[in-house]
């Protein structure tokens, strides 16, 4: 169990599930903001957890409002307090996804300059791979550096209809 799921195992306070076009999410949060949103059998979701379900806990509503919105084609950005569990190198990684606008694709190599370590490229690709949050920390947006599809957590068929949705052609 990676880092970042084991912590979100031991501060999750809260979680709710939401049946999205691509399969069903599940959502956790902490005290500090949603945690967490991983389709069933994503690589890496972090199974049972202990928290309470609650769909109308304020911070999971909003999430799967947005979510809803953005499947629906209404929405391209998402507004929520976010709690990103990890190193400081995934975190740095992962804040430079929440910079790629939809409609739009960065390489590894991209990412990996823009944090500042432009020869961890396979490091950033890792990082990628343990994001915690898909969709919303949206690394179904980074592609290879031919712009070819490369793995993504919940498995290529989603990478793919995410971008479909996103408008650009994969």
């Amino acid at each position: 169990m990676s880092f970042p799921t084991r912590s979100i195992h031991a501060d999750c306070t809260a979680q709710t599930t939401l049946s999205t076009p691509l399969g069903d999410v599940l959502l956790a949060r902490t005290a500090d903001g949603l945690a967490g949103a991983w389709f069933e059998g994503q690589k890496d979701h972090p199974g049972e957890l202990a928290a309470p379900w609650r769909p109308d806990d304020p911070v999971l509503r909003a999430a799967a409002d947005q979510l809803d919105a953005y499947f629906a084609g209404r929405a391209t950005r998402f507004e929520l307090p976010l709690d990103l569990r990890g190193t400081d190198f995934q975190r740095s990684v992962w804040r430079a996804l929440l910079g790629i606008a939809s409609g739009g694709t960065r390489s590894y190599r991209d990412i990996a300059l823009q944090v500042g370590s432009p020869r961890a490229v396979r490091a950033v690709g890792a990082a990628v791979g343990k994001n915690p949050l898909s969709i919303i920390v949206p690394c179904h947006r980074v592609v290879g550096s031919s712009g070819d599809l490369t793995g993504y957590a919940g498995g290529i068929e989603r990478k793919r209809a995410l971008l479909r949705l996103e408008g650009i052609a994969a």
